[in-house]
């Protein structure tokens, strides 16, 4: 439209996450006068407030929050189109903003870094940690180009679902669920034990997506885990694991993202359990050139990390 370029949308966008001109000006790099002429020009263009002062806060109007809602989509095509343009022109250089779950963190990204260094030298990545739902959002208000999540099957609270409508979601790989045992337990010795094995055991949860997942594959095995400690720290639970208080299970990637304490075991079940890795982008996101070089790196790292043959370390206490 005539009433508005790009750089306003990017500015009414700044308003509505900062919920302030003075910092949309800190997160833009203009100074607040500047952005205050160019919110009154829209205005006297479009013949509707934008913003509006409550007290002492600013707010959008709905005209202003139709303009942020819509602000995400329309300049990530117009990246996309700039992206290739520069293509064409033999540019490389491009910062690509990634979000990923926590087990991510010390198993895909490093991995991620060091192959991009070599494959596209000119492209750097940002990384910010947080879980599913909180990526989703961050791909969606356009803090972040790439989101890095799971999924687990029959999730009640998918995060790839309904709150991921309006964005591209694709499958990237998949990630084992292993079973954690105290090294001396009866069945440690048994290369894939059944998950029914274990009804009479006291079970320990991981995080509430993982809590919700492990109740489901028990219940599909004919009993109700009887939990009695829950946590999401790898180590904790480890740690718990072989000091006897009960068994868990754990991602592949979380076990990987932890060296193995010294007194457990990890066994692959008998009835392959998995959860799903995904990426998250904008639609037309992959169409630059940078965000499109490190999906494909992406997909690489992760089939290397999560591909068959892939193990992870276990200990046992010395005789």
């Amino acid at each position: 439209m005539s009433e508005f370029d790009v750089q306003i949308l990017r500015v009414v966008r700044a308003i509505a996450d900062t919920g302030s001109l003075t910092g949309a000006a800190e997160t833009l790099g203009y100074s607040q006068p500047a952005l205050s002429q160019q919110m009154r020009r829209l205005e006297q263009r479009l013949g509707v407030p934008v913003v509006e002062r409550v007290g002492r806060t600013l707010r959008l109007t709905e005209a202003g929050r139709i303009l942020a809602k819509h602000a995400p989509a329309v300049t990530t095509a117009l990246d996309a189109a700039a992206g290739e343009l520069a293509e064409l022109r033999g540019l490389r250089s491009a910062t690509v903003r990634i979000v990923g779950f926590p087990s991510a963190s010390p198993t895909v990204i490093p991995r991620l870094i060091a192959r991009l260094g070599v494959t596209a030298p000119g492209i750097t990545l940002t990384y910010v940690e947080a879980e599913p739902p909180e990526a989703v959002e961050a791909v969606r208000e356009d803090r972040s180009d790439i989101a890095l999540t799971f999924s687990y099957p029959g999730d009640r609270d998918d995060p790839h679902g309904a709150s991921a409508h309006g964005l591209s979601v694709a499958e990237v790989g998949s990630d084992d669920l292993l079973l954690i045992l105290p090294a001396d337990h009866a069945r440690a010795g048994e290369e894939r034990p059944s998950l029914s094995s274990f009804a009479e055991e006291n079970w320990i949860a991981g995080c509430p997506r993982c809590r919700g997942h492990l109740l489901e594959v028990c219940e599909r095995a004919g009993f109700t885990p009887r939990i009695g400690f829950e946590t999401d720290n790898i180590a904790a639970v480890e740690s718990l694991v072989a000091h006897g208080t009960g068994v868990a299970t754990l991602p592949r990637l979380a076990v990987a993202s932890f060296p193995v304490l010294p007194g457990i075991v990890t066994r692959p079940l008998s009835d392959a359990h998995t959860r799903t890795l995904h990426v998250i982008t904008a639609h037309g996101a992959e169409r630059v050139p940078a965000v499109a070089a490190v999906l494909a790196a992406m997909r690489d790292v992760v089939d290397a990390v999560t591909g068959p043959g892939q193990s992870v370390g276990e200990r046992v206490p010395a005789n």
